[in-house]
């Protein structure tokens, strides 16, 4: 394997559109790093009655349209990112089509099933003020599990292993939703701001969701790991002895006396981005990984993973994006080297010089993966190098409509 940060290739999309997509992958032989992107039709059902049984009938024509990235991180192999690039996106299609008559409507009817509602039914959806935006958290909530189920099927049948992070951006009636499981990342820049679209999921962030898990359910850690946290790992000489300590219903830490028990394996070892999950994997969300298991042992990780992504939601009208107004998603071996700060300070400097450029966005794209290369004029700090896969897509807010997008 060539390990050469100046030397290993990149590819981007010549169609931003495409389904699927394939991007910058190098740290091995195979991507391991995928990507997919492309516009997003939802169409309509219309609900009918034949035979006294209910069926459905989908109208050709779209209903409403959105647009689509998505940005998968495999570990393990590359089976389970390609798996999700190839299926997210149908996933959640046909999530919002179950939807669709309820994200545009005043208010979200309670029922779907194609009967009128009532004047007397209890109106449960006014009450709880369910939104538009609610419904497609939820698809993509559903979307993101249900593609787990197929990754996890399709590993078993053909016999392989791994899992995958997901970060996907979807555009749709005049907000932003950005899903994520895993610890890629993605920011929006603006002239005078830098915020966080999305939050990185690993063991450390997600300690007491894990140690909560392992409390209700010991047998899950088959004797062998103990759910509690100390500051290090403790040794035999550490029988008796007062330490610090915290679980599952703990933000702070306390002392405990140090039993036999407490010596065992941590849950969570490590600390930063070295910090496993058993010992074993650095992300607490994502797809797939349903045959992986402990060194050594049968103890599956998969219960300890979720495969539902958080969701965060920009409404664009209210943003009133400006020309150069972007978000910026990447897997994290961009963010390893760079910080939110050092690439909005990229993306200022490229694109007030580049507007006329009809390529400036994946230009800018090309420039944040050289930048994490090692090159001379690297803003990295102290001449950091990335020598993960680096995945990024920089997708203009401005007249989104137009569908110009970038990676």
């Amino acid at each position: 394997m060539d390990t050469d940060p100046a030397r290993r290739p990149r590819c981007a999309l010549i169609d931003p559109y495409s389904l699927p997509g394939i991007i910058n992958a190098e740290k091995s032989e195979f991507n391991e790093d995928q990507a997919a992107c492309g516009k997003l039709c939802i169409r309509r059902f219309e609900f009918g009655v034949e035979e006294d049984q209910e069926w459905l009938t989908l109208c050709p024509e779209e209903f409403l349209t959105g647009h689509y990235w998505a940005l998968f991180d495999g570990h393990g192999g590359p089976a389970a990112a390609i798996l999700a690039a190839n299926t997210l996106h149908s996933c959640l299609r046909q999530q919002l089509e179950a939807v669709v008559e309820g994200m545009v409507a005043t208010q979200p009817p309670m029922h779907l099933s194609g009967h009128c509602i009532r004047p007397s039914d209890p109106q449960f959806v006014e009450e709880k003020g369910i939104r538009a935006e609610d419904l497609v958290v939820g698809a993509l909530e559903s979307a993101f599990q249900e593609c787990d189920e197929v990754i996890g099927r399709e590993l078993e049948a053909s016999g392989q292993v791994g899992g995958c992070t997901a970060l996907v951006a979807v555009t749709l009636q005049g907000k932003l939703y950005v899903a994520n499981a895993g610890d890629s990342r993605a920011i929006l820049v603006r002239r005078d701001e830098v915020r966080p679209l999305s939050s990185e999921f690993t063991p450390e962030t997600e300690r007491q969701r894990i140690q909560q898990l392992a409390f209700l359910y010991p047998e899950l850690l088959a004797g062998e790991f103990t759910r509690l946290e100390f500051p290090r790992r403790l040794k035999g000489d550490d029988l008796g002895q007062k330490v610090l300590f915290r679980d599952h219903h703990m933000s702070g830490w306390s002392y405990k006396c140090v039993e036999q028990s407490d010596l065992k394996y941590p849950l969570i070892h490590g600390q930063g981005r070295q910090a496993r999950l058993l010992g074993t994997l650095a992300v607490s969300r994502g797809l797939g990984d349903h045959q992986l298991k402990v060194l050594d042992t049968n103890i599956q990780l998969k219960p300890f993973l979720l495969s539902v992504p958080q969701v965060t939601v920009l409404d664009m009208d209210q943003l009133e994006p400006q020309e150069e107004d972007v978000v910026v998603m990447a897997t994290d071996g961009l963010w390893d080297v760079l910080s939110n700060e050092q690439v909005a300070r990229l993306v200022r400097s490229f694109l007030p010089g580049n507007r006329e450029d009809p390529h400036r966005f994946s230009e800018l794209a090309q420039m944040l993966i050289h930048s994490t290369q090692g090159k001379d004029d690297s803003p990295t700090q102290e001449g950091q190098v990335s020598y993960d896969d680096v995945s990024v897509f920089v997708i203009p807010l401005h007249n989104q409509g137009q569908g110009r997008s970038s990676h």
